[in-house]
């Protein structure tokens, strides 16, 4: 039809206030607008499916109400799905996994190593004999034995033999087994672990990643070794029940755990895992030491052989350990796992005349990534998990997959990301006022850049609102135009354009591919989902479509998060 009518609109198109999840949203701006819209309606575009150029024009008056809107959120582009901000736990400084010594430094250090260097030789010929013998020794152990579910017999364990410093200075004595069957203690180097088999043979709980490791697998494996998938729920669920098993019959050694879940470098404890602690039964406190002067001996920022090396090139390593008082849970209160694991930390943490920190395996993970990405400044991404986890309900896979984001937005030297590459990652209009918004609302401290903290706590706010799996739901039903559960080119163009006005076609296209997950040129709901679970800020495309719809109503469709 060549000709087009026109219509006086009297009634407002956006009302003043919006209900949205139970709050009112204010649009007190839009009364500033025109009170007349003419709106032209041509049907070349219903039939082609495509904004030609004039409709664009013709639809400028509409776009403008929606940045009008857009602007009212008072920089809050989430708002509409319940967010009311974030802030952003402060930063900390302190590195619980950084050795102090990784670089030989020194006229000292130097003069030294020439002087050890034969003693040195002899020492790693020791050692690997050590190795070897130890390593024949539990092949004949385990030759044979194939009752995993009962105690090794005494001769086998007997049959171990290791070797350790040439001296330990030890305070206090193992409660018997009966008393205490678990112990913990803190974990600073590869030490631990042989210290606990020379002292006590005990059963130790271990990454089942050790069990691969050539020789030392096989030596461990004689120690009935409990292994564990610290990123498996179903892992740690099964190795707290052969915790207790074990821990349960006197006829097995006692457990050994290490509950920080990985080394630090002794000058702070960091969270503890509750495996230990779940059993409920008494378990007594191990601290370990390991003064010295010129050389650091944790297992932080620096390899194993290094490690080693630096060791043999020593004149005398300094250890020790002090075993503290038996702790058992208060069955008086009935004290939870947690509880109890917060009080053996105080216990040591005060032992060791340090502090107990929020950081865990977790940040280890994401520092050792960030490190493996090129990072030189490794500080800004330890971000203390265990307090990110209690306060977004974020787990380290998420963690970890929102770093791989940061780390592709090219930090810079000092770990921050700028706006236009932050944009670029998530394939964002530079000029549209949304990106800005979206950029804002993770810049916390409004300098222009954002650290992987603002970012991941940002990230993990939007994708914990109550509300986020109802939006992206939502999201996908309102831009599937043609009900065939796909969202074509068109389809995208048409639900985001609204958000950022003259998106042109490149642009277009540049988003739809990251909805496109499997490539296949139609964005499923399963793309979908996936794209808005690695990036949930890019729920913010589609908050038109949740002006007059109660997010809040009880759904039936899948879980997504």
């Amino acid at each position: 039809m060549a000709a087009a009518s026109t219509s006086d609109l009297t009634t407002p198109l956006i009302p003043s206030s919006i209900n949205t999840n139970g709050r009112r949203l204010q649009t007190t701006s839009i009364n500033n607008l025109p009170s007349q819209v003419i709106l032209t309606v041509n049907d070349a575009y219903s039939q082609s499916g495509t904004p030609t150029a004039q409709d664009s024009v013709r639809m400028g008056t509409l776009d403008d109400i929606e940045e009008e809107l857009l602007r009212s959120q008072e920089g809050n582009p989430y708002g509409v799905i319940g967010s009311d901000g974030f802030e952003a736990p402060g930063s900390t400084t302190v590195d619980p996994f950084r050795n102090q010594t990784a670089k030989i430094e020194g006229v000292y250090e130097w003069v030294k190593m020439l002087l050890v260097l034969p003693i040195a030789l002899v020492r790693l010929v020791l050692f690997g004999l050590c190795i070897v013998v130890g390593y024949v020794a539990t092949k004949f152990a385990l030759h044979g034995w194939k009752d995993k579910q009962n105690p090794m017999p005494k001769w086998r364990c007997r049959v171990m033999w290791i070797t350790s410093y040439h001296w330990i200075n030890r305070t206090g004595k193992p409660a018997p087994r009966d008393v205490a069957p678990i112990l913990v203690s803190n974990h600073v180097t590869y030490i631990d672990p042989i210290l606990f088999f020379y002292e006590l043979s005990p059963t130790i709980v271990a990454s089942e990643s050790h069990d691969s490791m050539p020789f030392v697998g096989t030596i461990i494996r004689a120690m009935q070794v409990i292994y564990v998938n610290r990123f498996s729920h179903q892992s740690r669920k099964q190795a707290v029940t052969e915790i207790k098993r074990k821990a349960s019959n006197n006829n097995f050694p006692r457990v050994l755990l290490f509950p920080e879940g990985t080394t630090t470098n002794g000058r702070q404890l960091i969270s503890f895992q509750l495996g230990a602690f779940m059993p409920g039964y008494p378990i007594q406190p191990v601290v370990i030491r390991y003064p010295h002067v010129h050389f650091d001996q944790s297992w932080g920022h620096i390899t194993v052989a290094m490690l080693m090396f630096r060791m043999f090139m020593q004149f005398h390593n300094f250890l020790e350990v002090e075993y503290l008082p038996v702790m058992a849970p208060s069955q008086h209160h009935k004290e939870s796992a947690a509880r109890f694991a917060e009080r053996t930390g105080r216990a040591m943490a005060s032992a060791l005349n340090v502090v107990q920190t929020s950081h865990s395996f977790a940040d280890y993970a994401l520092l050792s990534k960030a490190a493996e990405a090129g990072q030189k400044c490794l500080s800004p991404f330890m971000v203390e998990m265990t307090k990110i986890q209690k306060l977004c309900h974020l787990t380290s896979s998420e963690a970890v997959d929102l770093l791989d984001r940061f780390l592709a937005m090219n930090p810079d030297i000092s770990g921050c990301v700028k706006m236009q590459d932050f944009l670029r990652v998530l394939r964002l209009k530079p000029s549209a006022l949304l990106s800005e918004q979206i950029f804002g609302f993770i810049d916390v401290e409004k300098n222009g850049i954002i650290t992987f903290k603002e970012f991941l706590v940002g990230s993990a706010h939007v994708l914990k609102l109550p509300v986020f799996r109802r939006a992206c739901e939502v999201a996908f039903a309102e831009s599937d135009e043609n009900k065939d559960h796909y969202i074509s080119i068109q389809e995208f163009g048409g639900s985001a354009s609204p958000a950022i006005p003259d998106l042109s076609m490149s642009e277009i296209v540049t988003l739809f591919n990251l909805f496109d997950t499997d490539g296949d040129g139609k964005i499923s709901k399963d793309d979908f989902l996936t794209c808005l679970r690695r990036n949930p800020l890019l729920i913010a495309l589609f908050l038109h479509h949740f002006m007059d719809k109660d997010l809040t109503a009880e759904t039936s469709l899948n879980e997504m998060v």
